[in-house]
């Protein structure tokens, strides 16, 4: 990757990042009040902050993805209570590191009479056998465990060291986060960013601030090259040098401009063009869950009957998109984007539905017919309720000749049947039930 001046990090842009710490580790809060978004477990009143400021935090387990700040939290959990911090990373410790802190939470509760924090980050990694070694000295309370994973607990974490600990899940830094987070990253290294600028970063963070962060930094020392002295100014260009990545283009009418050409690339059968607007939504950040959702629409509004399991793909891309998250999700976006674009389209359920909804608004649509009416209850059948109801199951076709609109109704017709896909063999065997030829041979 190559930058304006050549390589993307000059000796004096490389210099400067090693002579400064870095700058997720220089921002990091000193309190609480100080942590940029998690409002619903860490604003006044919550469950996480309600249990430090009482310090009566137990085993906790903290589930989130990169960069929502589960380190921090740890850390300022320990700040606010009386015990002491240790922390171990799954990815080094040993039983051995366990049982040695085990023996030296011992000692200083005894000599002391301070507990301790064990901080376990990645704790998904941990074996079973490694977990295991955890819970005698949870369970007693002799170690209050923090233990920090991006992976689904319930599938990572030992079921009897998860039911000792209060689980609690970091969200993804919304734009507002983001955008105050940057602001202070830039302010920390004396420099100014353009509001274009600004919305790259933003738009690229994917919610992680500390990929956020880096990327400021970066930015910066770019910057600082080109000020020669002068005022540091953090342009675009800066960004997707950072970055790695040129800045897609993606205002406000964008927004509404790209998903109707994604989605009339799936009406209209083109799964190279589909996969083109989803590709470019992907990388101007569009919110993951808008693209799942249009997809579920489009299942039913273009696909209908003519393919009953485009609905389920897009519902499971909808459900992968909250479960997995991206950068993963991305790929069932794509598997769901191209499975409708191949499939047939109809769109006459979408239609039904208009010309019933229509009739349901302009003109009167008549009483439900006294066969259909409701005749569980009690005198049900002296008003005619469910009188003269034929019960289809009852049939060997299952289907029976009998009347289900109002009277005003009968001659309207709501659904207009197509011939894609799975709904002509479907529609062909509904007319063959209510419309069955007399055996010629018979008699």
């Amino acid at each position: 990757m190559t930058g304006r001046d050549g390589d993307l990090f000059s000796a004096a842009a490389e210099d400067r990042l090693r002579r400064r710490g870095p700058l997720a580790d220089r921002l990091r809060p000193t309190s609480l009040d100080d942590v940029v978004g998690q409002e619903h477990l860490l604003g006044r009143g919550r469950p996480l902050r309600a249990l430090v400021d009482g310090d009566r935090l137990s085993s906790v387990v903290l589930w989130g993805p990169p960069g929502t700040g589960k380190t921090t939290v740890a850390r300022l959990i320990a700040t606010a209570s009386s015990k002491v911090f240790v922390p171990l990373s799954a990815v080094t410790a040993t039983v051995k590191d366990i049982r040695d802190e085990v023996a030296a939470a011992t000692q200083r509760l005894g000599a002391h009479g301070a507990g301790t924090i064990l901080f376990l980050d990645e704790i998904h990694r941990f074996s079973k056998s490694q977990q295991d070694a955890l819970l005698p000295s949870v369970e007693t309370g002799l170690i209050v465990l923090i233990g920090a994973t991006t992976e689904n607990p319930y599938f990572e974490v030992n079921p009897p060291l998860l039911s000792r600990s209060t689980l609690f899940r970091l969200e993804p830094l919304d734009r507002d986060a983001l955008e105050t987070l940057a602001r202070r990253g830039v302010e920390v290294e004396g420099a100014t960013i353009t509001d274009e600028a600004l919305g790259h970063l933003l738009d690229r963070a994917g919610g992680d601030g500390r990929h956020l962060l880096t990327g400021v930094e970066v930015a910066v020392a770019l910057a600082e090259q080109r000020a020669d002295g002068g005022d540091l100014l953090v342009d675009v260009a800066d960004v997707e040098a950072a970055l790695g990545a040129s800045m897609v283009r993606y205002g406000r009418d964008d927004h509404y401009d790209v998903i109707s050409a994604f989605i009339k690339s799936i009406r209209g059968s083109d799964p190279d063009a589909a996969i083109h607007w989803l590709a470019r939504m992907l990388a101007a950040g569009e919110d993951a869950r808008f693209i799942a959702r249009r997809l579920v629409v489009a299942a039913s509004e273009d696909i209908g009957l003519a393919d009953p399991t485009s609905l389920l793909v897009a519902d499971a891309a909808a459900r992968a998109v909250e479960f997995v998250g991206l950068p993963e999700a991305r790929i069932n976006l794509a598997h769901a984007t191209v499975h409708l674009a191949l499939a047939p389209k109809s769109n006459t359920a979408y239609a039904a539905l208009g010309r019933a909804a229509a009739d349901v608004a302009e003109r009167g649509v008549g009483e439900v017919p006294p066969h259909l009416r409701d005749g569980s209850f009690r005198g049900a059948r002296e008003l005619g309720h469910g009188v003269g109801y034929r019960y289809p199951h009852d049939d060997p076709s299952g289907w029976v000749d009998q009347q289900y609109l109002p009277d005003e109704l009968l001659d309207v017709e709501y659904y207009r049947p197509g011939g894609a896909g799975r709904e002509a063999a479907a529609v062909d065997a509904w007319r063959r039930r209510r419309f069955t030829e007399p055996d010629p041979d018979a008699g």
